[in-house]
C-alpha cells in the first residue's frame, strides 16, 4: 500500500460543518447488505469511503470493514460516526490509484468513485479487485457514464465522464450479476442541483 501524499479536492469539501454526503446508507449498500447479509464473520472492503456513511453502516450489520480515503477530513468524520455508533472500523488513509490488498475479502465495494478510475488503469485494478474476492463473493460499484445531452456537473473533477453505457457489466460478464441498472436521476451535491447518469453493478464471483 502507498500513502497518499497529494491533495485531494475533497479533502476541503469535508471540512465543512456537517456531512457533506449526509450520514444516510447509499442505496446500493442496501442492495448489498439483501444480497450480502452477514450471518457468519465476513469481510468487507470499502473503496474511498468518503466521509464512512457506507462503512459505519456495513459495520452496525455485522461486517469486518476496511475503508480507505484519499481525504484524512473524510477518515476523521468516519472515525467520529463510528464512535457515535459504538462500531468498529479499520480507516486507512491511501490512493486508489495505488492501494493494493494482501487480503481476500467477501465484499468489494465502492458508490460514486469508481468513474474517476481512467481507462489505461481500470483492466490492472479490476483484475486486483476480482482475484481478491473470495468465490460466493461480491463486488459492488456504480459509475457515471457519458451521455451527450447530460452537462458536466458544476463539481466535476474532470475525470468522471469516460465510462460508456454497459461498459462497467462487461468487465464482470463471466461472474453472475444479480444486479444491474442504469437510471438518470438529478443529484444535490455541492448545492447545485446537476444531473447524472450511473449504472450500477453488483457481481458475484463464482464458487
Amino acid at each position: 500500500m502507498t500513502k497518499f501524499t497529494g491533495i485531494s479536492p475533497y479533502e476541503q469539501r469535508y471540512q465543512v460543518e456537517g456531512y457533506y454526503w449526509g450520514v444516510k446508507p447509499n442505496d446500493l449498500a442496501m442492495e448489498v447488505l439483501k444480497l450480502a447479509f452477514p450471518d457468519h464473520p465476513m469481510k468487507l472492503l470499502d473503496i474511498d469511503c468518503g466521509e464512512g456513511r457506507d462503512a459505519v453502516f456495513f459495520a452496525k450489520n455485522g461486517f469486518e470493514v476496511t475503508a480507505f480515503d484519499v481525504a484524512e477530513a473524510g477518515l476523521e468524520k468516519g472515525r467520529k460516526l463510528a464512535e457515535a455508533h459504538n462500531v468498529h472500523v479499520n480507516f486507512i488513509q491511501a490512493d486508489l490509484r495505488s492501494f493494493r490488498t494482501t487480503e481476500t475479502f467477501d465484499v468489494i465495494y465502492s458508490s460514486g468513485v469508481i468513474h474517476h478510475i481512467l481507462p489505461e488503469f481500470r483492466d490492472e485494478l479490476f483484475r486486483h479487485y476480482r482475484e481478491h474476492t473470495a468465490p460466493g463473493g461480491f463486488n459492488a460499484f456504480n459509475v457515471f457514464v457519458r451521455k451527450p445531452y447530460i452537462p458536466i456537473p458544476p463539481d466535476s473533477d474532470g475525470d468522471d465522464d469516460t465510462w460508456y453505457s454497459g461498459e462497467l457489466l462487461g468487465i464482470y460478464s463471466d461472474w453472475h450479476i444479480p444486479v444491474f441498472k442504469e437510471e438518470e436521476f438529478q443529484c444535490p451535491s455541492g448545492d447545485i442541483p446537476h444531473m447524472h447518469c450511473m449504472d450500477t453493478l453488483i457481481a458475484r464471483k463464482p464458487e
